[in-house]
């Protein structure tokens, strides 16, 4: 059994996250309640507990930022997808980071969203 060290996996920030390229696609691994309250336009939203089971819904030809609250779980599933061959980074300081460098966060329905 492996010990998770968040300081091995690789980061990005907030704002280049949000600039990146078509190349990368942000993955959102909070719970239900956390993504209906406001997200990341244009994420994709898988949370951390179903990530293994649906990892092959996760582009592998594209960088994956994974994000969450804080960064704690976004932390373990970039670690997790790098297991399993993936490009993928953690965003440093979450969606909690997102709101506060005044990035746009909304609803499914594109309203002003916030973070929980």
């Amino acid at each position: 059994m492996s010990v998770f060290d968040p300081n091995q996996v690789p980061e990005v920030g907030v704002v280049d996250a949000h600039g990146a390229d078509g190349h990368t696609v942000l993955l959102d691994v909070r719970e239900a309640d956390e993504w209906a309250a406001g997200h990341a336009p244009g994420a994709v939203w898988i949370p951390l507990g179903q990530l293994e089971r649906a990892r092959t819904e996760v582009p592998f030809n594209r960088r994956v930022a994974c994000v969450c609250r804080s960064g704690n779980r976004s932390a373990r599933a970039a670690e997790a997808l790098i297991s399993w061959g993936f490009d993928a980074v953690n965003v440093a300081g979450g969606m909690k980071a997102w709101a506060a460098a005044g990035l746009p966060v909304v609803r499914d329905d594109d309203t002003p969203g916030t973070v929980v």
